[in-house]
């Protein structure tokens, strides 16, 4: 990927130039390209799509080993992906007054300490504790990548620096099914785990020498629980924001209840466990080329105009899926086009809805981050959880989700918008005082 901003260097705001960290400042002076920028954000957010997708193969050894029937096997998906939202709360605020480096830093050692743990556990209840663990201490390797790039610029293109992150980082679920596949060739399923803590390694080592502090001096905000609260607060009530926040937990849940039931879904509903990381892996690469598409049309469009369509094409797609899934027996090859194409128009909404909910927030970004990602991880999680549950055999119980959410998300963006949709670009953004995009 081409570097195709300016150099962007530490303390740099949206609408202004590029400012060099003051002398005797703790961040050492560094200078990172927009593209590298873009790939690092990207791998650090894949940190968890791989601690998520790499296992999913092994559900059934893991479930073997550990005692661990049926459904319950799922647990070790929904536990993380719950706790990662609950964890989302905390490094916001952290992030908000030390700075982003040093909280993205301890957050990737948890990530590493744990993988390790996970390897090492004797029992399905240990698995699970250190799992959640890992995803709440863990949580700002999700948490802070949208803080970091709202530190820079706003609107529509963070639409695209975010569409361009998800291209990356959707590339990592599309692969990790099968990685996870060839560990087993190898190994077992704690081989896995410690494939995690490598990938953290890596990922810490590149962060710790080439990513520049972003936020700037004053913006950085006291750890006080009056003045979070105030932030998160207002993260979360401002209108124009909050339709966003939840129309994407929605359907996000739906696409949780996916992952968590996709394994069982593929080797017992359609009996072809053999072809299970091609099918996730078609899937989840849909989103990344929906993401790419995203990223060079929504500066063009705006995101509001691009995401809206995107919903209503979602509840169209959802529709035939319900269809297909109760009109006859369904085939596997009537099922993985259908949720690759909305996989795709996710991909289309995800980055948008999530650069529309941010881009009021500039001087809170650490904590509208942390509260925003703590609402879509946690009700996602259970959303997602609820759904894989109710896996009968079927793919019945996913449609019915997947309608039930897009036309969910289409009533939370009209609250949001007062009725109107479809704006053209940087229409209806409202910023308070002294912001810009």
């Amino acid at each position: 990927m081409n570097d195709i901003g300016c150099m962007l260097k530490s303390y740099s705001s949206p609408g202004e130039p590029a400012k060099v960290a003051p002398a005797g400042s703790s961040a050492r002076a560094r200078v990172m390209g927009e593209g590298e920028l873009i790939w690092m954000m990207a791998m650090l957010m894949a940190l968890q799509a791989f601690g998520i997708d790499a296992i999913l193969p092994a559900l059934d050894d893991v479930g073997l080993a550990l005692g661990a029937p049926g459904n319950e096997r799922q647990f070790v998906i929904g536990v993380y992906l719950l706790t990662a939202g609950l964890g989302a709360l905390i490094p916001g605020a952290l992030a908000d007054r030390f700075g982003r480096r040093p909280i993205v830093l301890a957050s990737i050692g948890v990530y590493i300490a744990l993988s390790l743990a996970s390897a090492l556990v004797t029992s399905f209840e240990a698995l699970l504790a250190v799992r959640a663990a890992q995803g709440f201490f863990g949580a700002g390797i999700v948490a802070l990548p949208p803080a970091i790039i709202r530190d820079r610029v706003g609107g529509d293109k963070m639409a695209r620096m975010m569409s361009l992150i998800f291209v990356i980082f959707l590339m990592v679920p599309a692969i990790a099914p099968s990685i996870g596949e060839l560990i087993l060739t190898i190994g077992d399923w704690r081989a896995i785990f410690l494939a995690m803590a490598v990938q953290g390694a890596i990922v810490a080592a590149w962060v710790y020498f080439r990513l520049p502090e972003s936020l700037a001096p004053q913006n950085r905000q006291p750890i006080r629980p009056r003045a979070i609260a105030r932030n998160m607060g207002a993260a979360m009530s401002e209108r124009s924001a909050i339709g966003y926040i939840f129309g994407s937990t929605v359907v996000f849940g739906a696409l949780f209840g996916f992952i968590n039931s996709s394994q069982q879904l593929i080797a017992e509903g359609f009996g072809r466990p053999d072809i299970f990381p091609v099918v996730f892996g078609i899937c989840a690469g849909s989103m990344a080329l929906a993401s790419w598409s995203n990223s060079r049309i929504v500066e063009r469009f705006g995101a509001r105009r691009v995401s809206h369509t995107a919903v209503f094409a979602f509840i169209a797609v959802a529709s035939v899926q319900v269809y297909f899934a109760f009109s006859h027996e369904e085939t596997l090859w009537e099922f993985v086009p259908l949720m690759a194409i909305n996989m795709a128009l996710l991909g289309f909404i995800g980055s948008n809805f999530g650069s529309i909910a941010m881009t009021p927030f500039f001087h809170i970004a650490g904590a509208a981050s942390s509260i925003q990602t703590f609402v879509r991880m946690t009700s996602a999680a259970l959303i997602g959880a609820a759904i894989g549950q109710a896996f009968d055999g079927t793919a019945r119980p996913l449609a019915l989700a997947l309608l039930a959410s897009g036309v969910a998300c289409l009533l939370l963006i009209l609250f949001s918008e007062k009725g109107r949709l479809f704006a053209p670009p940087q229409a209806q953004q409202r910023y308070p005082s002294g912001m810009r995009s």
